[in-house]
């Protein structure tokens, strides 16, 4: 803490403890106003403008400092300055003093609050920048709640200072004339429960519910605004039409169903989507095969004879093929037509904010709905380099129909699906070149994770061109060729087949988004509120057309809260929780993580703690010959609350499960720490980092008491 802190906080110490050890809290109680109100009067009389000044100033301290008596100090306004000017006068002071003591706990404890429990903090400050005026004008409007508190729990969260106080001031008001009337009346008065009565506390809790009534009125009239262009049925053919049958899209239906809802899902291609199709599982059966692959390279490290994998390249294609057909089941349309839903193969768009128009093969209907879900997902980002157009570039969609092996394969993309795709192909036996325009893999993860990977990468003969730019694709004497530009260089690389992976893009055209004016984010994905709803209250949007994190299970994760929202949101509204959303890259070593990483906890201004632990280490990874990687976690300075764990190493997508529950219970790394987990396994590594951070928080002055018992123990 600075010294001008403590400086601050000694010196408001100081002022409390005068104001109670000589015993000034006495001067400020009814009796004593009431035996000197006409010795107060006269002096008002012969000195007003300095009577004023000095009580302003009397009433600044006490509300800054959250000393008992204002209550009283607002009677003697109304009995000194009379209605008018004791309203002005106390309104003003009872600001300036309540600004005054939300600036103080801001100044002295703001930081520390946010080291300790940022991510309930962000929540707070999130629900405060979209709602924080109705918050505070409530809370000002209703006498019960102590306005000290308020004061200095306001000056904890990142409201705006001018904000609080003219909402202060407005919301104060009533309270204000409430006091300097009674103050007028200060000979009626035999105790403060006189102000205080059960109808005047019942109506001011009444009146401090209106600002949430005034915001559910706003919200019904842009609700009407927004739906006056549209005829509404009188009656619906379904409670809930999904667009998509991607993960979101499927949950979605899937849960409607449950629940007995009449719900149909529109799908206009292949059910499961980019996941089940070109996604998540062709991609891990690849990686799979070129495992065994590269193990099989590695045969001498296990004591065995060296050995050559024999395959054929089109047969491992092949087979993702199959996995995919034995996985399809799961999300067929027999399937979901037994679970109760009604499946349409056909083009969907949006006419209405309740109507549907469906082109199948054979026909074009309309189907309308209270509720309706966008599951469209993403498609592959192209971008427009000269010579692309011809040349017939591969993306993460198209790479499956490969069937002959190139000798070459460069790899635009240094992300999650460029590193996973390299690391396949390279392993396959393809000469393979990724070009990243970053200086290092894996841009969103910390440095030492890159570069782990980045080094793994170069062991397997990837050609790494980091801090490369893609300028241009040509083709002379029938080679292709990009044309790079590195460190203001020129650089022609040659290759035979090329897959674009630079990112993914929401699909927000085609279905009638920007017919309806549907909003979209800055990043031109479908903007949603917390309740997954887009700007028609109905219509709802989840998965990667959020473009919140493009991953399988945070589409599921956030259909779970549209389609009930979209079903009950009458009675109840649920707020999507984004607060621990894991992920991981499976590259060997894989990549996995929840929550902040160091350079996320830098950027935010986040104070946090290291806990670090090599898996070179941990005797499992030693027994199976994995011993790249570690586990590193972020808590919160001396305090085992985690903020973020990354896990670098084999099966590291298993292994964080265990911090994913940990932090979304709010459990800490002693409670890992305490938990049984089995020896052998990589799971023991979680236990171990726990072990870390409690090395590095001993109880020293314990430990120093336990050692003189045990001497005297001794002798």
């Amino acid at each position: 803490m600075k010294l001008s802190r403590l400086s601050l906080l000694s010196s408001v110490a100081i002022l409390i403890s005068l104001f109670f050890i000589l015993d000034f809290h006495q001067y400020l109680t009814l009796d004593v106003l009431k035996s000197k109100q006409q010795a107060i009067q006269s002096y008002y009389q012969h000195n007003p403008v300095l009577a004023l000044v000095l009580f302003m100033l009397i009433y600044i301290v006490v509300t800054a400092l959250s000393l008992p008596g204002a209550t009283v100090l607002g009677l003697a306004g109304g009995a000194i300055f009379g209605l008018g000017w004791g309203v002005v006068t106390v309104s003003i002071a009872s600001t300036i003093g309540a600004t005054g003591a939300f600036l103080a706990a801001r100044f002295l404890f703001r930081d520390i609050v946010e080291r300790k429990f940022a991510d309930r903090l962000k929540i707070i400050n999130a629900g405060l920048a979209k709602n924080g005026i109705f918050y505070l004008f409530t809370l000002r409007l209703v006498p019960i709640v102590p306005f000290f508190m308020i004061n200095l729990l306001m000056g904890l969260t990142a409201i705006n200072p001018k904000t609080f106080f003219w909402v202060s001031q407005l919301g104060m008001l009533a309270g204000t004339v409430m006091y300097v009337n009674a103050g007028t009346q200060l000979g009626k008065i035999t105790s403060l429960s006189d102000i205080f009565s059960p109808v005047l506390l019942f109506s001011f809790a009444l009146l401090g519910v209106f600002p949430l009534l005034a915001k559910k009125i706003v919200d019904a009239i842009q609700a009407a605004r927004i739906y006056k262009r549209w005829s509404k049925p009188k009656k619906f053919d379904n409670n809930l039409l999904v667009i998509g049958a991607g993960a979101g899209g499927l949950v979605s239906a899937y849960i409607a169903a449950a629940t007995k809802a009449k719900v149909t899902l529109i799908e206009k291609h292949i059910m499961g989507g980019d996941c089940l199709n070109t996604g998540c599982v062709p991609s891990k059966a690849l990686l799979k095969s070129s495992k065994i692959v590269s193990l099989f390279k590695r045969a001498e490290e296990f004591g065995l004879k060296t050995i050559h994998p024999e395959f054929e390249f089109a047969e491992v294609m092949e087979r993702v093929q199959n996995i995919i057909r034995q996985i399809a089941p799961h999300d067929s349309i027999e399937r979901y037509n037994q679970l109760g839903v009604e499946v349409i193969t056909g083009e969907a768009k949006l006419v209405s904010p309740w109507l549907v128009e469906v082109k199948t093969a054979t026909e074009t209907k309309f189907i309308s709905s209270r509720a309706i879900v966008i599951a469209a997902g993403a498609k592959p980002f192209v971008p427009k380099i000269p010579g692309l157009e011809n040349i017939a570039y591969f993306t993460s969609e198209t790479i499956w129909n490969l069937r002959n092996k190139p000798q070459s394969l460069l790899v635009l993309g240094g992300g999650p699906i460029g590193c996973e795709l390299s690391q396949a192909f390279a392993r396959l036996g393809i000469k393979v070149t990724l070009v990243e325009i970053a200086n290092r893999l894996l841009i969103r993860e910390d440095a030492d994770v890159s570069a782990i990977v980045a080094e793994k990468f170069r062991t397997e003969s990837i050609d790494l061109r980091l801090e490369h730019i893609a300028k241009e694709f040509v083709i002379e004497n029938g080679q292709k060729i990009l044309l790079a530009e590195y460190q203001k260089q020129e650089v022609r690389i040659e290759f035979e087949q090329v897959l674009i992976a630079i990112g993914r893009i929401a699909n927000v055209a085609g279905y009638g988004v920007e017919e309806l004016g549907i909003e979209l984010s800055p990043r031109q994905t479908l903007a949603v509120d917390e309740f997954q709803a887009t700007n028609y209250p109905n219509i709802y949007a989840v998965g990667d057309v959020t473009g919140l994190s493009q991953f399988t299970h945070t589409a599921a994760h956030q259909a779970w809260y549209a389609t009930v929202n979209g079903l009950f949101g009458g009675f109840k509204k649920f707020r999507t929780d984004n607060s621990v959303i894991p992920w991981a890259t499976f590259t060997d070593p894989e990549v996995a993580r929840v929550g902040l990483n160091e350079q996320e906890a830098k950027q935010q201004g986040i104070s946090y703690e290291v806990s670090l632990f090599q898996l070179s280490e941990l005797d499992r990874a030693i027994v199976d010959g994995d011993l790249s990687g570690f586990v590193k976690v972020l808590t919160v300075p001396d305090s085992d609350k985690i903020l973020g764990v990354t896990i670098v190493g084999e099966h590291a997508g298993d292994l964080i499960a265990e911090f994913v529950l940990a932090m979304k219970h709010r459990l800490g790394l002693n409670k890992v720490l305490s938990t049984i987990h089995i020896y052998p396994t990589l799971a023991e590594a979680n236990k171990q980092v726990a072990g870390v951070w409690r090395t590095h928080h001993q109880p020293k002055i314990i430990l120093n008491l336990l050692k003189s018992y045990h001497h005297w123990r001794r002798n």
